[in-house]
């Protein structure tokens, strides 16, 4: 290979840490200011910059025959976007409420209609808004109860760093005194007098609630989280009338209640927190409903209470537990509880009636996505759904609650066309190393050979209690109508079986999670929907944790990887307590600081700790300088040792976006060229012949 890699100086650094040494070569790639790098990503030390463009450089020129397959693989993309794409408009009284994006602009309009008809009202241009910047994204918008104000969160880095600004709708002015540095959080009251807001500290953690005035620039402290590892959040219940301060971490919750008809008065704490119980709350006006883990429901059931005494010696079963019917979540409607329910990787709505009796709305096939769509209005005898399937784009529900019809409000639309007929989905079974059944969702064309002889698209997550539901994903389709087999692994760690399921795959059990993926291939090989060196393996985040780690076990299987903003710097990660979510997420990994057992399990199993001298498959690991989760140095990192110690001569690639945070580029044509590349080297590894384990 003509292409010479940019070698990385080696600068080793001793650390001893529970009796246990090790050291870190390239520990110097995470600039000592980093936290005034999310805010200003100039101020990025000279020499580290230096080295990410060099990689950046590399990275183009090794793929630089793909070129003109990136753009191609752009305009396919491109071409399954509606460009003039608009959200349903959501009724809330008197106006209707949605997005639209005009024809070619990177991000959306958002705005009203009068619910009885009338003209339309623009009430912000985002692509205008974000125009001065090379990043900018809206996290959050919200309008006023009384509908005369709209706020909304942007963020100009990419670093979660975000300002909450709030609109004057009559006249388009911008009221003085933004509110920052905010997590993106926050929501009005009922009586639309005051806006609560969440803090994000100088470490990126949501550490203090507060109560602004509309058109103040004072601030009133209304909750202190004591606990550095708890995320925090607010909301304003849909039938207005609680305001809820949500405390929690993946494993234990705890909310305060200020009633909505005295915003200024003083938090409630529901029921204590307590370790292991988790607990969400929704208001009926006359009373409470929760879901909930407690009492031993593993897999969570639905309680109330009364307002007035809404402790858990209170609470009374309105959906009892059932296990391996994992309830994903709920809304509860003046007449009617909406709850989700999971089984086996599908998902149902049922409806509860006042009177106990339910109703359920369930698809009849393989493999699916059913989602809620959130509304504003709390009495009302309607809700919309969205139902999706791997070959049926997005459907759009009204569901009446009364008669139980449904009524097809739209259907995602593929400007290029899409004939649902000409693609096959599969539900299989693999077993795991503990003879567990791990369900693999698979898509295909037709006429695909099941052979091995297709090349397989391997995607994997794992992590969190999140999902990779079965929903219709028109990019894959690049892939797919190549003659490549799209599947889905989904694999412990994700609750696609329940909340067990999550809970087998996190901690002290983490490596069922990679283990579980390696299971899934190996049943693709054995059922000839594929051979070794002929699946790439794609895996984000923590899911990039995964493609790290399923890498260092079993080299062989994967002709290649991609790992979107990797998680892979595990131990180190979870070592230091300056980053924004590492005690936060000492519940789902471990506490390596004080715990030797939770060390070693880590230790086992850090991608970046476990490199070793074996020949990889070729690697493409992507970053954003911004990006305050998965920092920039763990990908850079990972990339320099993989070089250093491994074997072969197989590329280990490294593309960091000096202009982005965690979710890349935030405009949705810009997104698409990232999608380009990352499906143009997954081409590129097995046509070049690395899958042929020469080197």
């Amino acid at each position: 290979m003509s292409h010479i890699p940019p070698e990385a100086v080696k600068k080793p650094r001793r650390i001893e840490q529970l009796g246990r040494v090790r050291t870190d070569d390239y520990a110097w790639m995470k600039d000592e200011n980093w936290q005034a790098v999310l805010r200003n990503p100039s101020a990025l030390q000279a020499d580290i910059r230096a080295h990410l463009l060099a990689e950046n450089a590399y990275t183009a020129g090794v793929l630089a025959d793909t070129a003109s397959l990136q753009a191609q693989l752009f305009d396919e993309l491109k071409g399954r976007l509606k460009q003039d794409e608009s959200t349903l408009p959501t009724k809330d009284g008197p106006f209707a409420y949605y997005r639209r994006y005009q024809h070619s602009a990177e991000h959306p309009l958002y705005v009203r209609t009068p619910s009885a008809g009338g003209a339309e009202e623009i009430l912000l241009d985002a692509d205008e808004a974000g125009r001065a910047f090379a990043y900018h994204s809206i996290a959050a918008s919200a309008h006023s109860p009384d509908h005369r104000l709209f706020a909304y969160a942007e963020d100009v880095q990419g670093s979660e760093v975000y300002r909450v600004l709030i609109k004057d709708i009559a006249t388009g002015a911008v009221l003085p005194n933004p509110i920052e540095p905010c997590t993106g959080n926050f929501c009005f009251s009922p009586d639309s007098r005051y806006i609560f807001w969440t803090f994000r500290d100088d470490h990126g953690r949501p550490t203090r609630m507060y109560r602004r005035a509309v058109g103040s620039a004072e601030d009133v402290l209304v909750y202190a989280e004591p606990d550095e590892g708890f995320f925090l959040s607010v909301r304003a219940a849909r039938s207005g009338g609680s305001i809820f301060i949500v405390c929690g971490n993946q494993e234990t919750s705890e909310v305060w209640r200020i009633p909505g008809h005295d915003p200024t008065g003083a938090p409630i704490v529901i029921e204590p927190r307590s370790p292991g119980i988790k607990y969400a709350v929704e208001d009926r006006l006359d009373h409470l409903v929760l879901r909930t883990n407690a009492d031993g429901a593993t897999d969570f059931k639905i309680v109330q209470a009364p307002i007035a005494t809404p402790g858990r010696a209170h609470w009374r079963d309105v959906v009892p537990h059932h296990a391996g019917r994992y309830i994903t979540g709920m809304a509860a409607l003046a007449q009617h509880i909406i709850h989700g329910e999971r089984v086996s990787a599908n998902d149902r709505i049922v409806i509860t009636r006042r009177d106990g009796s339910c109703f359920t709305i369930e698809v009849d096939e393989p493999a699916y996505m059913l989602r809620l769509e959130a509304g504003y209005e709390y009495d009302t005898a309607r809700i919309r759904y969205v139902y999706s399937s791997p070959t049926t784009p997005s459907q759009w529900f009204d569901y009446n609650l009364t008669t139980q019809q449904k009524t097809l409000l739209k259907s995602q639309e593929i400007p290029t066309g899409h004939d649902p007929d000409a693609y096959v989905t599969k539900r299989l079974m693999a077993r795991a190393t503990d003879g567990v059944l791990i369900p693999i969702t698979l898509l295909m064309r037709r006429e695909t050979k099941c052979d091995g002889s297709a090349p397989v698209h391997l995607y994997g997550y794992g992590s969190y209690g999140i999902s990779m539901m079965p929903a219709f994903s028109p990019h894959i389709l690049s892939l797919v109508d190549r003659g490549w087999i799209h599947a889905i692994a989904h694999i412990r760690g994700g609750t696609e079986k329940g909340w067990d399921w999550f809970l087998q795959g996190r901690g002290a059990k983490k490596t069922n999670s990679f283990t579980d993926f390696i299971a899934v291939a190996e049943h693709l090989i054995a059922t000839d929907y594929a051979r070794a060196q002929n699946i790439v393996a794609h895996g984000g985040s923590a899911g990039g944790l995964l493609m790290g780690a399923v890498m260092n076990m079993r080299p062989d299987l994967w002709g290649g990887i991609i790992a979107a903003v990797p998680f892979v710097d595990v131990l180190n990660t979870m070592s230091d307590i300056s980053l924004p979510l590492t005690p936060p997420e000492w519940p789902e990994w471990g506490n390596p600081l004080t715990d030797a057992q939770a060390y070693d399990v880590i230790a086992s199993y850090s991608p970046y700790d476990n490199i070793a001298a074996q020949s990889y498959p070729p690697i493409l690991a992507t970053g954003g300088l911004s990006d305050p989760r998965v920092t920039y140095w763990e990908p850079a990192k990972f990339i320099a040792k993989l070089r250093a110690l491994g074997t072969g001569s197989k590329p280990a690639l490294l593309k960091i976006n000096m202009d982005a945070g965690h979710g890349g580029a935030a405009g949705r044509f810009d997104i698409l060229k990232e999608i380009a590349l990352n499906y143009a080297f997954a081409i590129w590894a097995l046509d070049a012949g690395f899958a042929t384990g020469l080197d």
